[in-house]
């Protein structure tokens, strides 16, 4: 009891104190909850129309094309006489087509007795044509109405989707038949996913059909009766679909009707707003579940922000009363203070008397107060005597007994040390005196010094108030050591460092080296393989111009497509070689995107309606800033790929601005690549096994994209979503219009030479160091009908030059043994003295021997060569060169 009542008080005051942090938090809660709530409700209702808006959209989009579809001659045809085969073939396909144009799921057209005549999937399994659809809901309200409405499950395609039918009238406004169109809203789905909320869409029974979350869709939202059962059932809406019930629990009302519930089937963790919005053209109810954790988390907020209103206003109160009972124990406690200083003022006087008492005894022994510190200390007066010190110091200098003692001058110390040789070399004297006029100076000091015996001390000195000085001698022998085994260290490490990095500049050197021998390797070697490559292209062009037989002409037909390929794999291998090393030369200039667009799109649009498929693309006006050639090559392989692996479908290329770059994108509709194979696809000899077998390439092509997108700094990026297909970008910077330079007119491409041909009779000459080759030559050449006089080796050519067998055309390798083509060229120049047009065909990819045929207005191709290409610069030189 005691106790109580002498912390009543207190117990009052925290009582108070926590019962209105209670309420304060309680209602600021509440309130804020409410608030936010509501405002989050708001939100949500907003949200919930615009989703009405795109799925009414969507349905509008398509309400008027039955009426149309129901006007159309054919179709009313079709009703009245029964179709012949043929006939039904052809309304077929117009059904076919007109899904097509129209992006529809399905068009059906049922005649009178509920069985379909005709439909848009004829041709698929699961084709509409013969069903019976008489029990469909759509089916009886188009007859007896006019139109329908109906959402279900397809009996024929097993596919959800939204029918919308219309009665198809005869002369007599008779109904006589229904064309009925199926649109699917599993896009709207999809677009529902980059929700974060749950989205659903239920019929009149109740029943949810729409959903972004799979564990939603098919729950009932109450229970059904036995009558809607029924009429469900002999509908067959939903097929052998499960219809769960939603089991959900409401735990709050909202004004605006809407309820904060819990969801028990399918789970959720945290309560949940939920909106309704009506569609009544459909009959349909759209809801959406979003999660209302926010306005939870404001109401904590302001929760603890009335809490801590209540106890700053509580704390507040307590401060002011403690203000002013601190203020009355000052007023009591300087009273008591005074009192209290006059007795410690007597204590202090007799305290000082004891210590004048106890330094005077303390003159004749050393200092206790000094004792404790590991250095050896000294203390002089401003007459340089002695005055206090410790045994560390006496131990540092083993000094005698007696000699070190109160008032004795530290002349004497010195002098006694500078006979031990301790003050270092020259005259005692001036060491002594030097050390005395330091002390008088007053200035503090601190050197090193080292002793005899290898003891390094640290000498710090400092001027006392008074006059005297106070000098510390630290033993940091050990400290010295240890700095000199690590600069030991650091020397013997610094050295390692140094023949760690010769040996790796040597390394880097050797690896430098191997790589330009890899180079030089490489390409050599493609160059020895595209010798037996040319001269086999050239063997096969010339056979397949003596072949009547088309099936003989298929097969050199094939034979040339692959010897092609295998010159586009040596082709990607001297290019990949040549990125690497970078000898390939870079040309970046402003140009207009949309001509090279259109050459690819023709290009590839062959090769794709070849396979069945479709490739588009869209015109753009961008000037881009890039190399076109190499942005080519990248577009080429994107596209290659694009068709190689969409079995069927369509391709599109096109562009979209990102600032102030433009990415150029290859859409296609194949397989789709894992996320783990995304990086692996652009290794050399990477290839996906879903392609077509027979078009599968090297696995070179992305690797020569990277590469060339690193070059010229353009990024390269993939997203691909498995079983929908892949999206292959380059980033290029934009340009201006005021930029671009006209590019070069294209060569004239010869055609087969004909009676007038400036090849007929033309004397051409043949310089190759392939035996093969040359045969391959001359038998194209005289097919052509030239005059070949020489088809030979360099040495075979020096041996016969002269001025009477001057060749009206030269066909000039580069690399033969030790002769390099433009040198064997003016060599024979000077046996000819005259200087025929000259070709030089060769497998090396040199920018600078292409430069330079170019200001000697020599022509210049590549091996493998192509006949058609060969013939047309033939011919253009022949032209230029009578001219």
């Amino acid at each position: 009891m005691y106790w109580l009542s002498r912390h009543r008080l207190q117990l009052l005051t925290v009582l108070v104190m926590v019962t209105g942090t209670v309420l304060c938090a309680v209602a600021a809660g509440h309130y804020a909850w409410r608030r936010a709530l509501g405002t989050e409700s708001a939100q949500v209702q907003r949200q919930l129309q615009l989703y009405g808006q795109g799925l009414q959209q969507r349905i509008d989009r398509f309400g008027t094309l039955p009426q149309v579809m129901a006007l159309d001659p054919d179709l009313l045809h079709a009703l009245q006489v029964p179709p012949s085969p043929a006939e039904r073939q052809r309304l077929n396909l117009k059904l076919q087509r007109a899904n097509q144009v129209t992006r529809t799921s399905t068009l059906t057209l049922v005649g009178r007795d509920g069985v379909a005549v005709a439909a848009s999937n004829w041709d698929q399994p699961t084709s509409n044509v013969g069903e019976d659809y008489s029990y469909r809901p759509y089916y009886q309200q188009a007859l007896a109405h006019g139109r329908g409405r109906f959402y279900g499950i397809g009996m024929t395609t097993g596919v959800p989707g939204y029918f919308m039918s219309e009665a198809i009238l005869d002369a007599d406004s008779q109904r006589i038949g229904v064309i009925v169109i199926k649109i699917e809203l599993s896009a709207l789905e999809q677009e529902w996913l980059n929700s974060p909320d749950v989205v659903l869409t239920s019929d009149n029974h109740d029943v949810v059909f729409l959903a972004n979350r799979d564990a939603w869709r098919y729950r009932l939202l109450r229970p059904l009766g036995a009558e809607e059962r029924n009429e469900m059932r002999a509908a067959r809406q939903y097929a052998d679909r499960s219809l769960q019930p939603l089991r959900v629990r409401t735990e709050d009302v909202l004004a605006d009707g809407g309820r904060m519930v819990r969801l028990l089937d399918p789970p959720l963790p945290q309560a949940m707003l939920w909106q309704t919005l009506a569609l009544p053209d459909e009959d349909w109810s759209l809801h959406l579940l979003h999660d209302a954790s926010a306005a939870t988390s404001a109401g904590r907020g302001a929760a603890v922000a009335g809490a801590a209103a209540w106890l700053a206003l509580g704390f507040l109160v307590l401060f002011v009363q403690q203000r002013r009972r601190l203020s009355k124990h000052r007023q009591r406690s300087r009273r008591e203070l005074e009192t209290l200083l006059k007795q410690h003022a007597q204590e202090l006087r007799t305290a000082q008397d004891g210590l004048l008492e106890a330094a005077t005894d303390a003159d004749v022994g050393l200092s206790r107060s000094l004792e404790h510190l590991p250095q050896g200390v000294v203390v002089i007066d401003k007459e340089q005597r002695l005055v206090a010190w410790n045994s560390r110091y006496l131990e540092l200098f083993r000094f005698p007994a007696g000699l070190v003692r109160v008032g004795r001058p530290i002349e004497e110390l010195f002098r006694f040390n500078a006979r031990r040789g301790l003050l270092g070399p020259g005259p005692i004297d001036e060491a002594i005196e030097r050390r005395l006029t330091h002390l008088r100076s007053g200035r503090p000091h601190m050197r090193e010094s080292e002793k005899d015996d290898g003891t390094v001390l640290e000498i710090r000195g400092n001027p006392l108030p008074d006059g005297g000085f106070v000098t510390s001698y630290a033993d940091i022998t050990s400290y010295k050591n240890a700095a000199r085994e690590l600069r030991s260290l650091a020397d013997a490490l610094e050295h390692r460092v140094a023949e760690r990095t010769q040996d790796l500049d040597e390394a880097r050197r050797e690896a430098e080296q191997a790589n330009r021998y890899k180079t030089r390797f490489v390409a050599s070697a493609v160059h020895d393989l595209l010798q037996p490559l040319n001269a086999a292209r050239m063997f096969v062009s010339v056979l397949r111009g003596k072949l009547s037989d088309p099936a003989q002409q298929q097969t050199s037909d094939h034979i040339d497509a692959a010897l092609a390929a295998q010159d586009a794999i040596l082709n990607s291998l001297l290019d990949i070689s040549r990125l690497e090393s970078g000898s390939l030369q870079v040309r970046v200039r402003a140009f207009a995107l949309s001509p090279l667009l259109e050459t690819l799109a023709r290009e590839f649009g062959i090769a794709a309606q070849s396979r069945g498929l479709q490739l588009d693309w869209v015109d753009t006006h961008a000037v881009v800033v890039s190399d076109e050639a190499l942005l080519r090559r990248i577009l080429q392989n994107f596209l290659s790929n694009a068709l190689r692996y969409t079995p069927r479908g369509r391709v599109l290329i096109g562009c979209r601005r990102t600032g102030d770059q433009l990415r150029i994108e290859v859409h296609d509709q194949g397989p789709g690549i894992p996320e783990s194979l995304q990086g692996e696809i652009f290794e050399e000899f990477r290839r996906l096994n879903d392609g077509v077998e027979q078009e599968r390439g090297a696995g070179l092509g992305l690797a020569i994209v990277e590469r060339i997108g690193r070059l010229l700094g353009h990024r390269i990026s993939l997203r691909s979503t498995l079983g929908k297909g892949s999206v292959f970008a380059v980033s290029v910077a934009l340009g201006r219009a005021d930029e671009v330079i006209a590019p070069p007119a294209a060569p004239v491409i010869a055609t087969e030479p004909s009676d007038d041909s400036p090849l007929r009779q033309c004397r051409v000459w043949s310089i190759d160091d392939d035996p093969h080759v040359c045969a391959a030559t001359r038998a194209l050449l005289e097919r052509w009908g030239c005059h070949v006089e020489l088809a030979d080796g360099p040495q075979g050519a020096l041996e016969i030059a002269s001025a009477l067998n001057v060749p009206q055309l030269l066909l000039l390798d580069v690399r033969m043994g030790q002769w390099h083509g433009p040198d064997l060229y003016e060599a024979l120049c000077t046996l000819w003295q005259a200087r025929p047009p000259v070709i030089l065909v060769t497998a090396e990819r040199d920018d600078a021997l292409k430069a330079h045929a170019a200001e000697n207005g020599w022509g210049f191709l590549l091996k493998p060569v192509r006949p058609p290409a060969l013939r047309a610069l033939m011919t253009q030189l022949l032209l230029r060169h009578r001219g």
